[in-house]
């Protein structure tokens, strides 16, 4: 099984049908439905996907795709620690830095797959654009 943690720009291009990009973000779902991957979020994914829906849906709307997205996908915490290494990293978006961090936490993490490949330039991890992730997947 892979295990792959998602930032957070791919998870609203799902969640919020963002095309052409959500087409890529559903094909890597639908192997977390089909149990090939696990995808992990940070949990602070959840209040910025919240905000960035909340724009177009109703709050009680918003809140049924979190929940959605909470039951597909394993929440990351977003501890003191991470922040702090967040604040100490090299990461130039404050916010990239969080979600690597997250991503460091668990050991399993074989990639993040982000569509903002160039703000993890300094990750120890395999950063992989969707389209990257679903060629790589295709092949296995």
């Amino acid at each position: 099984m892979t295990h792959v943690f998602f930032d957070t720009n791919v998870l609203i291009d799902f969640l919020a049908d963002r095309k052409p990009f959500s087409i890529e973000a559903a094909k890597l779902f639908d192997y977390s439905f089909k149990k090939k991957v696990i995808i992990y979020v940070s949990a602070v994914s959840y209040n910025n996907i919240y905000y960035i829906l909340r724009q177009s849906c109703s709050h009680t709307v918003t809140m049924n795709i979190l929940a959605q997205l909470q039951e597909w996908t394993e929440a990351v915490d977003v501890s003191k620690e991470v922040i702090r290494k967040a604040i100490k990293s090299d990461f130039k978006d404050f916010e990239d830095g969080i979600q690597y961090q997250c991503a460091k936490t668990i050991n399993k993490i074989d990639c993040i797959i982000t569509r903002d490949t160039k703000d993890y330039k300094s990750s120890s991890l395999p950063t992989l654009t969707p389209k990257e992730a679903l060629t790589l997947l295709d092949s296995n």
